[in-house]
């Protein structure tokens, strides 16, 4: 892997790929006549050293910054309405989302917002919203500093209702980011278990994708490929980070959200409301789940697990070496193989059934899932 200098990818984002690809974020800026970006970001990043270097770097080159960080782990409506009043308060000219799937998911909610002020989820994909976002909106960038969601690539965000818990989710091709800021040394100081979780969703988009229904080869052969980086990288990302590895999942992770606009399926729908009911980090609810919802999925799609087995260079390559190998990929990265070990307990079973069977992710899961089995897929993992 080439490490020694910045790459640029163009698909069809911009997207700056390399070790200090950050430090071109100040002359981005004066290139495009900015100077006045509201930097999105969770409570956690906003206090670590590398997020304060890039606003002292920022405003050494004579940018006004203000920060917004009062948002969710799992964001929902009321951070997004938030961090608009700040853009309003503020006469803000560019917004840039720096973190994980959280803080680019409010940013690109910000940035839609801005522009479009009746209420957020009129907006909605599921229910035709896009079709109103007509409007300009601010000039976006994103910085990824996770492995996992591959938020940066996207067109869409996941935002939460407050009182419900549904996930709802905004789309237009306008949300898509200006350029893309991947620099894998903001990755280095991720927490083991965080790597693991955020590596696992990751997988989880690139095998989802490979799997779902529709016909999208172009995206079957990435997903191909982000599963190859991750068999390649994650343990070692997780137990004995070097750039390299760091680099290899940085890109598996935008390699899955650029796959995932085929579809995703079952094991997302079975993780969005671990993460809407009980708060769980969303990468840890697919890393339980995976193995559960790739054995559903086996019969009858004995060809694409055979593909993913070969890609994962297993000695059998069958679906049930590849559930295997999730199990198994589990256990040295720490993950426990239980719901019952993640806070899910009896009592939760229905409300999670209920809320996996209204997701907007199983309708292109490769065979169709009812709530029943939703509702034995869960108990079978408790």
């Amino acid at each position: 892997m080439i490490l020694d200098k910045i790459h640029q990818f163009n698909f069809p984002t911009t997207i700056r790929f390399g070790a200090g690809a950050i430090q071109e974020l100040p002359a981005y800026l004066k290139a495009n006549g900015l100077s006045r970006p509201l930097l999105v970001t969770d409570p956690v990043i906003a206090d670590l050293p590398f997020f304060k270097a890039i606003v002292a770097d920022l405003e050494a080159h004579h940018c006004s910054v203000i920060v917004f960080s009062d948002i969710h782990k799992n964001p929902v409506k009321s951070d997004v309405y938030k961090g608009t009043a700040v853009w309003d308060e503020n006469s803000r000219d560019s917004v840039i989302g720096i973190g994980g799937g959280a803080a680019l998911d409010v940013s690109r909610a910000i940035v839609l917002q801005v522009n479009h002020r009746e209420d957020l989820f009129k907006y909605d994909d599921l229910i035709g919203g896009d079709v109103f976002v007509t409007n300009d909106v601010p000039h976006f960038i994103t910085v990824p500093t996770t492995s996992g969601t591959g938020s940066e690539v996207g067109r869409s965000a996941i935002i939460s209702d407050d009182v419900t818990h549904q996930k709802k989710i905004l789309f237009s091709p306008k949300l898509m980011a200006k350029i893309v800021i991947a620099d894998p040394v903001l990755t280095m100081d991720l927490p083991a278990h965080i790597t693991a979780a955020t590596g696992m969703d990751a997988l989880t988009h690139n095998m989802e994708a490979f799997l779902a229904k529709n016909y999208h080869p172009l995206c079957d052969g990435i997903a191909l490929e982000g599963i190859g980086l991750v068999r390649d990288a994650l343990v070692k990302a997780t137990l004995q980070p070097d750039l390299e590895s760091r680099s290899k999942m940085l890109l598996a992770s935008m390699m899955g959200a650029i796959a995932f606009q085929k579809g995703l399926g079952v094991v997302h729908s079975l993780a969005h409301p671990l993460s809407s009911l009980l708060d769980t980090h969303h990468g840890l609810a697919n890393a339980v789940n995976i193995p559960y919802g790739m054995e559903f999925n086996i019969a009858g799609f004995e060809d694409r697990f055979k593909r993913m087995a070969k890609t994962l260079e297993l000695k059998k390559e069958d679906g049930r070496a590849v559930v295997d190998y999730l199990f198994d990929l589990n256990a040295k990265l720490g993950i426990p193989h239980q719901l019952r070990d993640i806070g899910v307990s009896m009592e939760h079973i229905d409300t999670l059934a209920d809320l996996a069977f209204a997701d907007f992710a199983h309708p292109n899961n490769p065979k169709p899932v009812s709530r029943e089995d939703f509702k034995a897929l869960y108990l079978k993992a408790l």
